[in-house]
């Protein structure tokens, strides 16, 4: 089936089952009849494909989340300004998909075909329920399992209290051990396959794992083992492996491939011009009106030299000019912002950064394809699951449970900066010397390891930056005084004229005061204060969102509220601490 069908099936098949219905109907009225439906493969696989909307897609936080300290953008998230309330309704507090799932799962021993496909079929369902859950465990913490669908009269499960995160949390790996088990072992960016599953509990189980060790819950070693076990097979018998061209340019091709790179692409949001079903990318990156986000300072400053040595060691780091910051660097910067000599895809000349479109001037490239693309929307494939992470799971649990050795670092860490040509970690050296600037940014590390965890979390900053993990990463290493700190940009000594990438030619001027009147054609123009320095007119980094307050409560907001009206409604649903929705308990 070619790409374009298959897509077009899944979003039909989605705004079929995908709309709103009424969490406490035995099944949907838009569904069919289980006396009748459930009766071929056919008509299991137009069922479950509706499951597909739980796979991020281009929107919101679901691809893009960096909203968080590895980006400023014009505005800050409420995530970290300190405005989040308790909402009525909503709030990520739905349970419509669910409903789904187990209304599948119940009804599915009705069909009459081989037991294989039904084991297969249940696998499927069974990935998705754990997926759903993982999000609300993220999200609420203790939240109630439910695995059937509620009857309108079914007075025990409608006001059912939240199970202990334990409970979900064994009940995930229950489902995700059987998807694993019976889902099929092929390699298939484009569909839910064993190493889907494998991907995704490698993910789940480090994240529960390393939550419940620095938030401590306790029993963490024992999440962390289901990671590594994942990460291993998969590792060991899936064939994926990291793509490779040349340094310079693999890690930048692996975003802008049309179709999934299927060699390290285990699972992928398809995109396709001729639907049209496209994405935004170019927009987002190149425009004016859609945040204008930006690279941190922080971030910049955490890639290494190219001979692995660390660009913070350098006495004169924190005040160096945008092209001398950018010399002699871990490739991966080069193929994620704007450096000296940069092309965009189908030019001619190079292009500097745009500060009309980056608050920072540290300006995207990932994903970023010609210019056609900003009015047409873009193709390229967005990754879900890719083999990298998996290798950085690996590497991070266990380094987390103690039991890391150099070995390890050569099987995982090692082959990701293979791909560009950086030497791997030295885990002896990282912890006879932990980095300074990372234990600043990362405060609750400590022990024998304490140096290569922090390695490991460059590693995986850099390698999987733009594609949603900051905020999870920050939320379960309990790490959030990151996120009130000031957004930097680049630094500037003060006013004067800038030839970014030194090729004789000015493209930026700072001025104070009047305007100039004799323009430059070649320079962008900005008024001390459109560009805000950190000291002013004296100079220093740019300062994102100076005036606007950063604020981030340790007890309360590592975890969502629950909505009032469902706390109305189910009195037994507790609050979670430090959300006040005036109800009590």
């Amino acid at each position: 089936m070619k790409k374009s069908v298959i897509i077009a099936f899944t979003i039909i098949v989605t705004m079929i089952w995908g709309c709103d219905k009424d969490f406490l109907e035995r099944y949907p009225l838009d569904s069919p009849s289980p006396e009748t439906y459930f009766q071929s493969e056919n008509e299991l696989r137009t069922y479950t494909n509706s499951f597909y909307s739980i796979v991020p897609g281009d929107g919101g936080l679901d691809i893009w989340g960096t909203y968080i300290d590895d980006e400023a953008t014009f505005s800050v998230s409420s995530l970290i300004a300190g405005t989040r309330t308790v909402p009525t309704t909503g709030g990520g507090w739905t349970w419509g998909t669910l409903r789904d799932i187990n209304f599948f799962l119940e009804n599915i021993d009705r069909f009459p075909g081989d037991d294989n496909i039904r084991d297969r079929y249940i696998g499927l369902a069974r990935f998705f329920r754990a997926w759903f859950y993982f999000d609300k465990v993220k999200t609420f913490g203790d939240v109630p399992w439910y695995s059937r669908t509620i009857g309108n009269s079914d007075e025990e499960l409608l006001t059912k209290a939240r199970d202990s995160r334990t409970v979900v949390m064994d009940s995930i790996l229950a489902d995700i051990d059987y998807a694993v088990q019976h889902l099929e072992d092929v390699r298939n960016s484009k569909e839910i396959t064993k190493w889907s599953a494998l991907a995704l509990k490698s993910r789940i189980f480090l994240f529960e794992g390393t939550f419940r060790k620095y938030h401590g819950i306790g029993d963490f070693e024992r999440m962390l083992d289901e990671s590594i076990e994942a990460s291993t097979e998969l590792m060991q018998q899936s064939g994926y492996g990291i793509y490779t061209s040349s340094p310079d340019k693999a890690y930048h091709e692996l975003f802008i491939a049309q179709d999934a790179i299927a060699d390290e692409l285990i699972l992928a949001r398809e995109f396709d011009l001729s639907i049209p079903y496209t994405h935004s990318v170019n927009f987002r990156t190149n425009s004016s009106s859609y945040g204008r986000p930006g690279v941190t300072k922080q971030l910049v400053n955490s890639y290494l030299m190219a001979d692995g040595s660390r660009f913070t060691d350098m006495p004169n780091y924190q005040t160096m000019e945008f092209y001398e910051e950018c010399q002699n660097r871990d490739p991966r910067l080069a193929q994620t912002i704007r450096t000296p000599g940069y092309k965009q895809i189908g030019e001619d000349e190079t292009a500097v950064p745009d500060f009309t479109a980056s608050m920072t001037g540290y300006q995207y490239i990932k994903y970023l394809l010609s210019p056609v693309h900003f009015s047409s929307g873009c193709d390229n494939d967005l990754s879900v699951f890719r083999y990298a992470e998996v290798l950085l799971n690996y590497a991070e649990a266990k380094a987390e449970k103690g039991t890391l050795n150099q070995g390890d670092l050569d099987f995982s860490v090692q082959l990701i900066r293979d791909r560009v040509g950086m030497p791997n970690i030295d885990m002896a050296l990282a912890n006879a010397n932990p980095d300074p600037y990372l234990e600043d940014q990362y405060r609750n590390v400590t022990g024998s390891h304490k140096g290569v965890i922090l390695e490991i979390r460059r590693e995986r900053r850099i390698e999987l930056v733009r594609e949603n993990f900051r905020w999870d990463d920050i939320v379960r290493w309990k790490e959030g005084h990151n996120l009130v700190r000031p957004f930097l940009g680049m630094y500037f000594p003060g006013e004067g004229a800038y030839d970014l990438d030194k090729d004789g030619t000015i493209d930026l001027v700072l001025y104070d005061g009047e305007e100039p009147s004799d323009k430059l054609p070649s320079a962008q123009y900005y008024k001390l204060g459109e560009i805000d320095l950190l000291h002013g007119v004296s100079g220093g980094n740019i300062i994102v969102n100076r005036t606007v307050p950063k604020e981030f409560d340790e007890n309360r907001d590592y975890l969502y509220p629950i909505p009032t009206q469902e706390r109305i409604l189910n009195p037994n649903l507790t609050q979670n601490p430090g959300w006040d929705d005036g109800l009590g308990h």
